[in-house]
């Protein structure tokens, strides 16, 4: 009698199993796949806004977005196993290449513009150059490009991280501390430019043109590369989103009329800073060049002691997805 139960048990146990896999039995509804992407800051930096403007809308599949400040917490994301696909600088997997944790792999690059990368002083700062910031408080986002190209200006006019009092903190604290005087200087990118000299008078000492590559990485999870469904999640991503930049760099005027909208700003203040652009943003495949650029900026954090040991970011980069990416258009 007891073996006859269980027997019953393990028989409904497996056919409810079957119906979970299967999503048939009594009606059950197929939920389509997901995947899951990061946002990193506000305007130009959001998908979601670029995907809405370009009327554009993933076929046989979801997007679920996660917000982040800086790329450094999406690649803690990404090794935390909370996302498939994110983006960032190529400063922040340096960091994890140096640690024991790399869960992800660089797919391909977003190169795009530079001069919205900038050190900021508030208005009426009588600074004229980086070398007028020698002993005084400059804000930053430590493991980001802020921190590489801030390094840079200063070996720039002979200056060194010590010549300056360097102060890391995320971008909503920098926001708030550039705003309130406590900082004389800050190292930052983005949306924030925009809104400081759009409501603060502050005004750009100097841009990262020249300094910085324009590479900003996409990368994937390890176990979404090794699933062939959430592979293919991901090729279709690629394409959308170069669409995308194709629809934005088509439509300067409205694309800055919807960012300004976005972050609470005159539209003029967007146009400028598109007006200064050093390039329109787009996908890129794998190559040897962007390999070196990364490991040129691995190389400097290294000599500066901000890495515990050198690093190879060769075995970061996975170019699986250079056939996927179309040419943009």
């Amino acid at each position: 009698m007891v073996a006859d139960m269980l027997s019953r048990r393990a028989l409904l146990a497996t056919a409810g199993a079957s119906c979970l896999v299967l999503g048939g039995c009594g009606g059950a509804k197929v939920e389509r796949p997901t995947l899951r992407v990061s946002i990193t800051g506000k305007g130009e930096g959001d998908t979601r806004l670029l995907f809405k403007a370009a009327g554009i809308t993933p076929k046989g599949f979801d997007l679920v977005y996660s917000e982040f400040q800086s790329g450094h917490l999406v690649v803690e994301a990404l090794n935390g196993g909370s996302l498939d696909y994110g983006g960032m600088s190529e400063i922040p997997p340096i960091f994890a290449a140096a640690s024991t944790i790399q869960s992800f792999r660089q797919i391909a690059v977003a190169h795009g513009d530079v001069n919205n990368q900038v050190v900021l002083v508030p208005k009426g700062s009588k600074a004229k150059s980086i070398a007028d910031l020698k002993g005084k408080r400059v804000g930053y986002v430590r493991a980001t490009t802020s921190q590489y190209f801030l390094i840079r200006m200063l070996e720039e006019v002979g200056l060194g991280w010590d010549d300056i009092k360097p102060v890391a903190m995320g971008v909503s604290d920098g926001a708030a501390a550039f705003s309130q005087g406590a900082l004389d200087a800050w190292a930052i990118y983005g949306f924030p430019i925009q809104r400081a000299i759009a409501t603060e008078g502050a005004r750009i000492l100097k841009t990262a043109y020249g300094i910085l590559s324009g590479n900003y990485l996409v990368s994937a999870h390890v176990d979404s590369l090794s699933d062939p469904d959430r592979t293919q999640l991901i090729r279709d991503y690629l394409g959308l989103v170069q669409k995308a930049y194709g629809w934005a760099a088509a439509h300067q005027e409205q694309w800055a009329g919807i960012i300004a909208q976005d972050i609470g700003v005159p539209r003029d203040y967007v146009l400028d800073q598109f007006k200064r652009k050093s390039a329109t943003y787009e996908l890129r495949p794998v190559t040897d060049q962007a390999i070196a650029s990364q490991q040129q900026v691995a190389d400097l954090f290294f000599r500066q002691k901000l890495l515990p040991k050198a690093v190879d970011v060769r075995p970061l980069w996975d170019a699986q997805f250079n056939d996927a990416i179309p040419k943009r258009v």
